[in-house]
């Protein structure tokens, strides 16, 4: 199980991410997160809905109200320009942390090996 600091660091660029491939409502997100990481990670929706209303409110995501095709109006979202932007951000300081700690996990080099 992934612990929950992991899951709160990584949420904003996994959202980012996700919406960088197109728009989507709530549920889409909560899935398409769960298909990432191959079901290792199972989001809610009192860990998502946060999460979406702080990047929407630093200017990294938009909303709009739409009909959905079942009939229902649905809340889709979107990265805006300045997410994009962020997303890079974001995935520089991913690597650089994933290539750390690869790095590390590395059997050290013995003398006379």
């Amino acid at each position: 199980m992934i612990s929950k600091h992991l899951i709160a660091a990584s949420s904003k660029p996994l959202v980012l991410a996700i919406l960088k491939r197109g728009e989507s409502y709530g549920y889409q997100i909560i899935r398409k997160v769960r298909d990432v990481s191959r079901g290792s990670m199972e989001w809610s929706d009192g860990m998502l809905y946060p999460v979406l209303h702080r990047l929407e409110k630093e200017g990294l995501i938009a909303s709009q109200w739409k009909m959905s095709e079942e009939g229902r109006p649905r809340r889709y979202y979107n990265i805006t320009p300045e997410g994009l932007g962020a997303l890079d951000t974001e995935m520089d300081m991913w690597m650089t942390v994933h290539d750390a700690l690869c790095s590390a996990w590395q059997p050290a080099n013995r003398p006379g090996s």
